[in-house]
């Protein structure tokens, strides 16, 4: 039998996953080995690019244009795309290993943590996940509903994820009428009432997730003044290490921010952002429906990098018609491959997914699957190469799937009732999207139903 890799036998990978991690795995596959590879990419969805198109702000056109990178990869030799195909459902795991050498799994963190609070089913009470995919036209989250009459809007967490929240419920509507935000939730904006938006931490500043980029935007926005508490950002002296420590450099930028907010006269704006730090969620409040947050007052313990908060017992209530968490996201299981509940990925040393301490041959992780809901896109790149690398010095020693054949895969689909979408077919989706935006002054507008997407198709 030929040597895997080979041009008599080229390996063959199916990546599961077409987000940044995904296309960074098959660009180190296909453009940066000397091995002759197959590359098959599925995704659940019609459409290819993950959290670029599903979770990146409408109003950062700029980070969205890395798709033309992962274009680029999907037209090398060797790459097919695989849409509107759900792995785990459609097609086993079991059965892909009949038909590919390797696996690689590029799904993502798809669901968030929850707080786990008296009251967080109260209606009113939604995570980050939910309304980000639901203004980005996200299939998943099409028929979300969000009340926006309230005055108050809360957030609990202070990831980059968080800060998006809170600045598209602060901006303006019609500064976000030319950018492809899906038109349900443009149309439910332009009726909001929200004045007073709360993103709140549970540590302090200098521990605070969000770049100095997107802080920075909060104070540049419209008719929203940033409102910041001088006392919250006292620095104690295990912080002060922190900050000292060449790793601190991102909480520096951020302080000098939030001081910079925090001496601003307090103006006329309609809308205010408060950041506020060292408060946690306790217990969320309503009859009917979410009407206030009790926040504890926290103070900070332990050493330097590993400080926690420490709840106080000083409590106070806010007022609260709507409140998002965003307070971490996990993996969820595939059947047929190893899971660790307790950090929400598949269980990895340098990508090899690994079940009771042993690699199992064959399955790969990349992404926030495999490390955690950590970093921005660019980190994928190197996380992805570590993962091909491991891949690549393995491909000697891992066993020939005994059909090595797409177009078996296809049939096994059709037979199914799938219909598997093309990066062609996909191209002709996002050709319908462009026009479809163009009469409104949007680069696009989004087809929010899978059913839409493919009634698009000839």
């Amino acid at each position: 039998m030929p040597e895997l890799g080979t041009d008599a036998r080229p390996l063959r990978v199916a990546i599961v996953g077409s987000g940044p991690s995904g296309f960074y795995a098959a660009e180190a596959l296909l453009l940066k080995s000397d091995a002759s590879v197959l590359v098959d990419m599925f995704d659940r969805l019609p459409t290819p690019y993950g959290l670029v198109r599903g979770g990146v702000a409408p109003d950062h056109p700029k980070i969205k244009s890395v798709i033309r990178v992962y274009d680029r990869i999907a037209a090398s030799d060797g790459f097919s795309f695989l849409g509107n195909v759900f792995v785990g459902r459609d097609i086993h795991v079991a059965e892909l290993i009949q038909h590919y050498d390797a696996l690689i799994f590029a799904c993502g963190a798809e669901t968030d943590n929850p707080l786990n609070l008296p009251g967080e089913d109260l209606p009113g009470s939604h995570t980050a996940t939910e309304f980000v995919g639901w203004y980005n036209g996200h299939p998943d989250y099409t028929d979300c509903t969000f009340d926006l009459s309230c005055d108050s809007a809360v957030i609990i967490g202070q990831g980059n994820v968080a800060v998006d929240v809170a600045r598209i419920l602060a901006t303006p509507v019609d500064a976000l009428r030319t950018t492809d935000i899906a038109q349900h939730a443009l149309d439910v904006l332009a009726g909001s009432n929200v004045k007073d938006i709360y993103l709140i931490g549970r540590r302090g500043p200098v521990q605070a997730k969000f770049t100095p980029p997107e802080l920075k935007e909060l104070g540049q926005l419209d008719d929203c003044r940033p409102v910041v508490i001088p006392g919250e950002l006292e620095i104690d002296p295990v912080s002060q290490a922190e900050l000292d420590d060449p790793a601190g450099s991102k909480s520096g930028k951020n302080l000098n921010l939030l001081r910079e907010f925090a001496s601003r006269p307090a103006g006329t704006t309609s809308k205010r952002c408060h950041i506020r730090f060292f408060n946690s969620p306790v217990e969320l409040k309503g009859t009917d429906r979410l009407d206030t947050v009790v926040l504890e007052r926290n103070r900070l313990e332990g050493e330097p990098f590993h400080q926690r908060a420490v709840g106080t017992g000083l409590t106070e209530e806010l007022p609260c018609g709507i409140l998002f968490r965003s307070v971490g996201y996990r993996g969820l299981p595939i059947p047929g491959v190893p899971f660790d509940p307790r950090t929400g990925t598949f269980p990895n040393r340098e990508g090899r997914i690994e079940h009771s301490g042993e690699a199992v041959p064959g399955l790969y992780a990349v992404g926030w699957i495999k490390r955690g809901p950590s970093g921005i896109i660019g980190n994928n790149k190197p996380d992805s190469q570590e993962t091909v690398r491991a891949l690549l010095a393995d491909s000697g020693q891992l066993p020939p799937c005994p059909t090595p054949d797409s177009a078996a895969v296809r049939q096994l689909l059709a037979s199914r009732g799938v219909r598997v979408v093309g990066y062609d077919e996909w191209r002709i989706i996002d050709a319908a999207e462009v026009e479809r935006g163009r009469p409104k002054g949007k680069p696009r507008e989004k087809f929010v139903r899978v059913t839409d997407m493919l009634a698009a198709l000839p």
